[in-house]
């Protein structure tokens, strides 16, 4: 894995209690970053993965907020710097998938509505009100954003064509804010393909093995692999308005 002097720097991550997240929060606080830990407020997990970070020396703040509240995302993404003191790099990372199994593209009415708005509002607006509430600090600081996309986002299936959409506009949206931003600010997305956490791991090995067996690595990613990646954009200085996917192949 690679890794970074970041001792001094200060970093959002939404959605950093488990997963991509969490493991995101790992690397950057390991490479002595302080980080701001985004999660939803009412989070059962929420006291024990902080307290489990503090123990292991990391320095940690935590952020409440739910991103797909217009109501909580500004003054979630304000209080955050107003703890770390300042900002340089926004992970946009929290998502949802609003689904334990797979829609069948062909199933539009399983995709209502609501479906749509919780999913748009998580992934692609959630994303937007961060950055936009974060853009002065990040523009003081010279700083990044580094946003998750996903592979579905790239034109492989994935758990719902609402889903789908949210990802591909979100790397619309790195490339449109790698503009809006530049020159001070640097934005990149990650493309994950299918990656070992929380969420995938109950799934039944049958549905595993239909996308492994289409990876030339022949494996599932590792978050701590994305986080790495994550890393790599946030330090690479002439990086932005680009997404790399990461998913063992599987577009290759």
């Amino acid at each position: 894995m690679i890794s970074a002097n970041l001792n001094g720097k200060c970093v959002l991550v939404t959605g950093g209690l488990s997963g991509i997240g969490l493991a995101t929060v790992k690397t950057f606080a390991a490479c002595g970053a302080r980080v701001a830990v985004n999660h939803l407020p009412n989070d059962p997990a929420t006291d024990q993965v902080l307290a489990d970070l503090e123990q292991d020396g990391h320095l940690i703040v935590s952020a409440p907020g739910d991103v797909s509240d217009p109501d909580q995302t500004e003054p979630m993404v304000e209080q955050a710097i107003k703890k770390l003191g300042s900002l340089d790099v926004l992970i946009n990372n929290a998502g949802t998938s609003n689904t334990r199994t797979p829609i069948a593209f062909d199933d539009l009415d399983a995709m209502s509505e609501a479906f749509w708005t919780k999913i748009m509002q998580t992934n692609l607006i959630g994303a937007f009100r961060c950055a936009r509430a974060a853009s002065s600090a990040l523009r003081l600081a010279e700083g990044v954003i580094v946003n998750t996309a996903s592979v579905a986002g790239l034109g492989v299936p994935g758990s719902s064509i609402a889903y789908g959409a949210s990802k591909a506009g979100l790397i619309n949206l790195t490339r449109s804010l790698a503009h809006a931003l530049a020159p001070e600010v640097r934005v990149n997305a990650v493309a994950p393909g299918l990656v070992r956490t929380p969420w995938t791991d109950p799934w039944p090995d049958e549905r595993k093995a239909q996308t492994i067996d289409n990876c030339l690595l022949d494996r599932m990613v590792e978050p701590e692999e994305i986080a790495a990646t994550m890393l790599f954009l946030a330090c690479n200085p002439a990086i932005t308005g680009q997404t790399v996917a990461v998913d063992c192949g599987r577009t290759s």
